[in-house]
């Protein structure tokens, strides 16, 4: 009998021959991905339908000038909405191809035959789409040399995935053995898909690149190397709204630049159903309920009211609260954000160690519920690293916990906040915001924007020195009521499927029913602007 060793030896020399995983996924693995890959198999049985019925739009014309269009994505859930996205992009008439990646992981590396059989898998997966879609595979690229300027750029990309992985921003590469093995990975992982994504764009003459988030992982590599390419490309998230989603020309679409809405829309007042939309998603926010399309929600408590909640901490009414809001350690909303700090964690230290030094006022630290979604409890923990004993005027409030941030937001009297919405939210209660981040809301008129510490702790310092009672003007209370509701009604454009909840949505709105002409009406200022068209604000005015 052969030995285990000797075993294995002729397994990996049969393993490596060519066709051998590609043989074994077609006829012996019947139809299964393999246990390093992801399964696709709703995906596999919907597709004829789908495009069955994008081909019925086009066969009664082309509703748009064609585009030759490259939607990439990878990780299972985003194959399949990025399927479902580029037939409604073929349904009116543009060109596209659809790249996708193997790795069900993004940390480790699968086995190279396993590897090959999920190539092959996807293929026959996704092989009903052929007949409107062009298929390509981005591992199956050469592995060229990527320009200085890019590489550079693939470099701080990696950095910034391996401080999302371990949701940590103080990476040791020399001495913490995990992080430089990650970033190892992740720099030849994006260094392949940057180059790939490269040879894609000139072999099909793209005349744009259509790429989910854009800041992370092989989609921020994808990305920047459309930019370095100069390629128009466009970058698309979901929020917490249902059937919208966010998207960017030219940029990283969780940076959520919402500057040109705000120049075309700064100056109109709201409408009497505008305030009344507002005031009914911040009383649904405040009660931790639904409303609307308004899907997530992060207030596990509904409101008890200032009182209860202050009972409840043991604050001194006699002494001013300044409410901190972390936001997720780690998280693309927040990474590659600083103005003057380190990033999230130096922020929330070092404000952490100069409030509590002040015995006169009390400070609520609100540590993000979304922390709840990742390992362990990283902002609790860098709060209590901040201090040799955390005193009596400190209070941290961690992600489980039923408090209601808007009860808090009623006690404050300042509020510190890195990229956190809740800073949007207190300036439209009143309460004086200072944003150390590089958040979409900063410099839109109603926040204090330091750019260096100095300016950080004299801006701390003048606000803590008004009395307790003191809230912003009328007019930036007004003029954050008005940011908020451009931003949450008219920067999101309409989509009839969710990344979240994909399959319950694409039951709910058939791509039979959304891919006709008259269906797609609602979405196709939606798909325009996804494949570069110029986008008018004005048009999002709800009517």
């Amino acid at each position: 009998m052969m030995a285990a060793p000797a075993r294995r030896l002729v397994r990996g020399v049969v393993q490596s021959l060519p066709w051998t995983a590609e043989l074994y996924q077609r006829w012996r693995a019947h139809g299964e991905p393999p246990p390093a890959g992801y399964p696709l198999d709703r995906l596999a049985a919907a597709l004829p339908g789908w495009v069955e019925a994008a081909r019925r739009v086009t066969a009664h014309g082309t509703l748009e000038r064609p585009r030759r269009v490259l939607v990439f994505a990878f990780l299972g859930w985003w194959v399949e909405h990025a399927a479902a996205l580029s037939l409604l992009l073929a349904a009116v008439g543009h060109r596209v191809t659809l790249l996708t990646l193997p790795y069900r992981r993004w940390t480790v590396d699968p086995p190279r035959f396993d590897l090959r059989r999920q190539r092959m898998y996807i293929q026959d997966a996704l092989r009903p789409a052929a007949v409107a879609l062009r298929l390509g595979d981005l591992t199956k690229s050469s592995k060229g040399r990527l320009p200085a300027r890019l590489q550079a750029e693939v470099e701080h990309q990696s950095l910034l995935d391996v401080q999302y992985t371990l949701q940590r921003e103080e990476i040791d590469l020399a001495g913490d053995l995990e992080a430089a093995s990650l970033y190892r990975l992740r720099r030849r992982r994006n260094s392949h898909a940057a180059s790939g994504a490269l040879e894609w764009i000139a072999r099909t003459s793209a005349d744009v690149v259509v790429v989910p988030n854009g800041s992370i992982l092989e989609f921020g590599a994808v990305y920047r190397a459309a930019r370095a390419y100069g390629v128009p490309v466009c970058t698309y998230e979901f929020g917490e709204q249902r059937q919208r989603l966010w998207l960017a020309q030219n940029a990283q679409v969780m940076k959520l630049d919402t500057s040109e809405l705000w120049r075309v829309r700064s100056l109109t007042p709201l409408t009497q159903p505008e305030r009344d939309s507002l005031e009914g998603l911040y009383a649904a926010r405040r009660s931790g309920a639904g409303w609307a399309n308004f899907a997530r929600q992060w207030q596990s408590g509904a409101s008890e009211g200032a009182r209860s909640t202050r009972e409840r901490l043991g604050l001194d009414p006699g002494r001013p609260v300044v409410l901190l809001c972390t936001n997720v350690v780690g998280d693309s909303l927040a990474l590659d954000r600083q103005v003057f700090t380190k990033g999230m964690a130096d922020w929330l230290t070092e404000s952490v160690r100069y409030l509590a030094a002040r015995p006169e006022i009390q400070v609520v630290v609100r540590v993000h519920p979304g922390e709840l979604l990742g390992a362990g409890h990283p902002s609790q923990e860098i709060v209590q690293s901040s201090l040799p004993a955390v005193p009596e005027s400190l209070h941290v409030v961690p992600p489980d916990s039923p408090i209601n941030t808007y009860d808090l937001i009623e006690l404050a009297h300042l509020g510190l906040v890195y990229t956190s919405t809740v800073g949007m939210e207190m300036a439209m209660a009143g309460v004086p915001v200072v944003v150390a981040g590089e958040t979409h809301y900063r410099g839109k008129g109603f926040t204090n924007d330091p750019r260096s510490w100095k300016e950080y702790y004299e801006a701390v310092d003048r606000l803590l020195a008004d009395p307790p009672e003191r809230r912003l003007a009328d007019e930036q209370i007004q003029l954050a009521q008005r940011y908020a509701a451009r931003f949450f009604f008219e920067y999101p454009f309409p989509f009839p499927w969710h990344l979240i909840g994909f399959w319950d949505d694409i039951a709910a709105r058939p791509m039979e029913s959304v891919a006709t002409p008259d269906g797609l009406q609602p979405y196709r200022r939606t798909l325009r602007a996804l494949i570069g068209e110029p986008i008018h604000w004005a048009e999002a005015r709800p009517r």
